[in-house]
């Protein structure tokens, strides 16, 4: 594992590393001590982290404050560079102050996941947390803590004095008349817990006003607190399918266009509520909001994302995100904030592609509790719908700077080619399966130092140094594992498409073309064959009917001594989120797998299944 002293440098290998064990165990703060893996991902997202942020750490090493949070809770301060890096400043926070806080908010939210800082936007604080606890929860767990405290309780009056962190002091005073005074109590510490970071609009997932479970209420929210707690909060309530509509995602052979949740379902009874100021303000984004009900999974994604960031901008005060624990919807929602602003270029400014990638699976999902082998094993796909997703957010759109109204709208031509859900592989025997063109001689020429993805008709490309992931890790036949090849040996498509695209996609053949045959160097790709929407393999084609082609003559070529078409050029946040989605999904694939059926199903599960047989690499099936 790369050292302290590398900056935090990520590795291919380090990738695999961290999938691999994200998805066989379901982290638990009380295992870091005596778990070297966990100690390494712990300290690389904090090498991350001090890249760009002067950061101050509250200890959690003992699960104490919450025993599926990150052994070090991370309160980033302030952005730092080069020349300021080194500067010696006091912490902004006085932590002993914010870690009293904390223990004394935590009860408040379901499962004691209180709000916690994990982003910072100009200034401002994205916080993340799970929804409030039922007066039942929170007289539950305030017994057992009253218990192993030595019976300390909470005193609603304690101050809130801190260094010079500015507070509002109109929080809400509880009714001495209330039938739930310790719930009173508990949140009002929530919600000085809130004002302390500057939270002012709260943005709740849950479909649900509250959460029933055999009958019981054992969860609330902001939006149907009776005695108005949170008046002085924006809040915004955007339903958003659970983790269990994410199997229909998977079933639906991982194409998310068209999939529309069923809200007349009898626990769904919680509706889209957002502010008409905010209605009004907003109306630049152009979304019509009764229309809600009708959107499919990518549209809705798409217009909550547009909201969220025209809040952060917009607003004054930070932002909270919560939906019911906090550890499915939520990570979804957050890690999409944080690679949209860092391909905008807007927060993380010096990490790569590579890190961005490691830091959010770590930070965001894994250390913060999301049971991703529970999710496989019941089809839940919500994580691979998280990085997939990108390819439908990579336009200028949804960039924050479109939010602000600073960029024109780039136009689309009807003309560009569309590709569902498709992924792409080069695969060649005894050489690099590099992207190749025909020359002005009308020989085949070989990029080599570059991998590329190519999203709606626009090459990116993304420069890889020399570090193989799996250095020298060959299957008996010889061949290194498609999915276990350097990035740098790999041409990976993927676009945002519509579901009516029936476009058929061009695969490499091990049997040779004319043109192979008569090539004395012996270095071709192979032919082409095509691959259905459904996944499965037509007969023998040429290159010339495969709608984009990589690694032979465009389709447009009128012979030998045409010029390729020049690529289009792609802005640097289309290039970002597309090089994060290639490395993600090259790395799914090889560790977690993709199914759907018994025999590799259809669409791109098939595909990437018949794909890696093929080389003599059958991806991991354990998602069923």
């Amino acid at each position: 594992m790369a050292s302290r002293e590398d900056g935090g440098k990520i590795r291919y290998e380090e990738i695999h590393s961290l999938l691999d064990l994200f998805s066989k165990n379901t982290f638990k703060t009380k295992d870091t001590q005596g778990n070297s893996r966990l100690k390494v991902i712990h300290r690389k997202c904090l090498d991350l982290f001090a890249k760009d942020y002067k950061y101050a750490t509250i200890d959690n090493s003992g699960g104490e404050l919450c025993g599926h949070y990150p052994a070090k809770l991370v309160l980033l301060e302030y952005e730092v560079d080069d020349a300021t890096r080194s500067t010696k400043v006091g912490s902004l926070y006085d932590l002993g102050w914010m870690h009293d806080l904390f223990t004394k908010a935590r009860l408040a939210r379901c499962r004691s996941r209180f709000v916690v800082p994990v982003m910072l936007y100009e200034g401002k604080h994205i916080c993340r947390s799970a929804t409030l606890a039922s007066g039942a929860e929170v007289y539950g767990r305030s017994g057992l803590d009253f218990l192993f405290s030595g019976g300390e309780s909470i005193r609603p009056e304690d101050g809130m004095v801190s260094n010079g962190m500015s507070r509002d002091q109109t929080v809400y005073v509880p009714n001495g008349n209330s039938e739930w005074q310790l719930v009173d109590s508990i949140r009002m510490q929530d919600i000085r817990l809130l004002k302390a970071l500057n939270i002012g609009t709260i943005v709740d997932l849950m479909v649900e006003n509250k959460k029933v479970k055999f009958g019981m209420q054992v969860t609330s929210s902001e939006k149907v607190d009776k005695e108005h707690r949170y008046a002085d909060f924006t809040l915004i309530s955007v339903p958003y399918p659970g983790c269990e509509f994410f199997k229909d995602y998977r079933d639906n052979d991982y194409v998310a266009e068209g999939l529309v949740f069923e809200w007349n379902q009898g626990y769904v009874d919680a509706d889209l509520q957002v502010p008409q100021s905010l209605i009004e303000k907003s109306r630049c984004l152009g979304i019509d909001w009764d229309r809600y009900r009708s959107w499919d999974l990518i549209k809705l994604t798409q217009n909550y994302l547009r909201l969220m960031l025209y809040c952060l901008h917009h607003g004054d005060s930070g932002l909270l995100v919560h939906c019911i624990s906090g550890w499915d919807r939520t990570p979804l929602l957050t890690s999409l904030l944080r690679m949209s602003l860092w391909a905008d270029g807007k927060m993380h400014k010096s990490l790569s592609a590579l890190e961005m990638l490691y830091l959010t699976i770590a930070y965001d999902w894994h250390l913060f509790g999301h049971n991703l082998q529970d999710r496989l094993g019941k089809g839940e796909e919500i994580f691979f719908f998280c990085f997939n997703f990108l390819k439908h957010i990579a336009g200028d759109e949804f960039s924050i700077d479109r939010v602000k109204g600073e960029t024109n709208r780039p136009k689309r031509s009807d003309s560009e080619p569309q590709f569902d859900d498709t992924v792409l592989i080069g695969v060649e025997d005894g050489s690099s399966p590099a992207r190749r063109h025909r020359d002005s001689s009308g020989s085949m020429s070989s990029i080599s130092s570059m991998s590329s993805c190519v999203l709606d008709g626009t090459t990116v490309p993304f420069v890889v140094g020399d570090d193989s992931p799996f250095p020298g890790e060959r299957h008996p036949n010889g061949n290194v594992p498609i999915m276990m090849q350097p990035i740098a040996q790999r041409a990976v498509l993927g676009s945002a498409a519509s579901s009516a695209c029936s476009s058929p996609m061009a695969v490499p053949s091990k049997k040779p073309t004319p043109v192979e045959a008569g090539s004395k160097s012996g270095s071709s790709i192979g032919s082409w064959q095509m691959v259905t929407e459904s996944g499965s393999i037509r007969g023998f084609t040429t290159s010339r009917d495969s709608p984009v082609l990589v690694g032979s003559e465009s389709s447009g070529s009128s012979g030998p001594g045409s010029s390729p078409p020049e690529p289009k050029e792609a802005s640097m946040r289309k290039m970002r989120l597309e090089e994060v989605r290639c490395i993600f999904l090259a790395h799914y694939s090889a560790v977690v797998g993709m199914r759907n059926g018994p025999e590799y199903g259809g669409g791109l599960s098939g595909f990437m299944g018949q794909l890696a047989s093929k080389v003599g690499f059958r991806a991991r099936s354990n998602i069923v």
